[in-house]
């Protein structure tokens, strides 16, 4: 009796187990997709503002027409990556690279450089860059905690058999982090 009543004790205990580090996982899981939400979020903000300030500089410097095309080919390579992080992670990053071109292009004329609504956009833009960098942080940090869970005893045990799978990391490209150069063809 005192045998049966210790592995029913046991068996309890495994299962509560089981249940806690399960639930902690579907937490991790659904905080890394809430990172993840809430960067798209900031991606199509800045996405929705790359064409407004393409129009407003290519109205001060229509000579730059191979640049408005780069940038809005950025753009739209961007939005068609869908949820692959990596490949969205790429095309992002040579969207800041071309909205980087575009305001080092701006420096040119000091009339756009003056324009108001240049630089509400240009503000627009660089708070939502500090944004997507905020929500990438977070995003990432869910997503090693997650990882973490998952490869590390005891969690891992119940990991794998439920299916919860590691999630990859939203990185820019090492050449994001270069100061663009601008090209003037005189």
């Amino acid at each position: 009796m005192l045998l049966t009543t210790l592995m029913l004790i046991l068996v309890l205990a495994l299962g509560v187990w089981a249940i806690l580090i399960f639930n902690k996982l579907v937490g991790l899981r659904q905080m890394a997709n809430n990172g993840w939400a809430d960067i798209e979020v900031q991606l199509k903000r800045r996405a929705d503002l790359i064409p407004q300030i393409v129009k407003t500089v290519k109205a001060y410097a229509a000579h730059e027409r191979r640049l408005f095309e780069d940038v809005i080919d950025a753009r739209n390579r961007a939005l068609s990556a869908g949820d692959d992080i990596g490949a969205r992670g790429t095309a992002e990053g040579a969207v800041a690279r071309g909205a980087s071109r575009l305001f080092a292009l701006a420096e040119d004329y000091p009339e756009l450089k003056a324009n108001e609504n240049f630089l509400d956009l240009q503000n627009e833009l660089s708070e939502t860059e500090d944004k997507i960098e905020m929500a990438r942080r977070f995003y990432n940090g869910a997503v090693r905690e997650l990882n973490t869970k998952i490869e590390t005893v005891p969690s891992n045990l119940i990991a794998g058999p439920f299916g919860f799978r590691q999630k990859p990391y939203f990185e820019i490209d090492e050449s994001d982090a270069v100061v663009p150069t601008v090209e003037f063809d005189a």
